[in-house]
């Protein structure tokens, strides 16, 4: 199982607007360019790409919570 690391410290979104689903479901393919989520800082959003591939675990960090750089987001088997 391999952790997915917030790059900065800001706000993690799972999905890419409110009104949308979340950019990966739990049993997801994922490659290893694969955007997973969205980190928020001062009105900029950074892409947290996946960086392995496998199958999308779940998320770990809840959607719109602030986060730490290196804070585990979501998990890839």
């Amino acid at each position: 199982m391999t952790e997915i690391p917030s790059p900065l410290p800001g706000t993690f979104y799972q999905k890419p607007a409110p009104d949308q689903p979340p950019f990966k479901a739990t049993g997801d393919a994922v490659a290893a360019d694969d955007t997973i989520g969205l980190v928020e800082v001062m009105k900029t959003f950074i892409e947290v790409k996946a960086e392995v591939t496998g199958s999308f675990a779940g998320y770990i960090a809840e959607d719109a919570a602030p986060v730490q750089a290196g804070d585990p987001l979501a998990k890839v088997k």
